[in-house]
C-alpha cells in the first residue's frame, strides 16, 4: 500500500467525495485507511473509566484505499504515486510534478 499514516488525501468517491483530510491509521492487510472526519458512524458506547457517562459516540470507519488519492505536498494536487529505488530504499514520487514525497 502506498498511502501511509499522516498523508494528506482527497476522497474521490462515496458519500464524502471531495473531502481533503489526513490519514489517521493505515490497515495494509485489509487494504483500508482511516481518514479524519470521513465515513463517520455512530457507535453505542458503554460507560467506562475513561468515559463514565457512555452514550452514542461518533467514530471514523475504515474506507478502501482505492477511494482516496494522495495530495502532493509540493504541487498541492491529487496525484498518483510512482516508486523508485534510491540508494537501496524505495522513494515515493509524484506523477504530476515528479518531486519526491518522502
Amino acid at each position: 500500500m502506498r498511502i501511509k499514516k499522516g498523508d494528506k488525501v482527497k476522497v474521490i468517491s462515496g458519500k464524502d467525495k471531495g473531502v481533503v483530510s489526513v490519514v489517521m491509521r493505515s490497515l495494509p492487510q485489509a487494504q483500508r485507511v482511516v481518514v479524519e472526519k470521513v465515513a463517520i458512524a455512530k457507535k453505542a458506547q458503554r460507560p467506562t473509566r475513561e468515559n463514565p457517562s457512555g452514550g452514542i459516540m461518533n467514530i471514523e470507519k475504515p474506507i478502501h484505499v482505492s477511494t482516496v488519492m494522495l495530495v502532493c505536498p509540493k504541487c498541492d494536487q491529487p496525484t498518483r504515486l510512482g516508486m523508485r529505488v534510491e540508494a537501496g530504499k524505495k522513494v515515493r514520487t509524484c506523477k504530476k510534478c515528479g518531486k519526491d514525497i518522502d
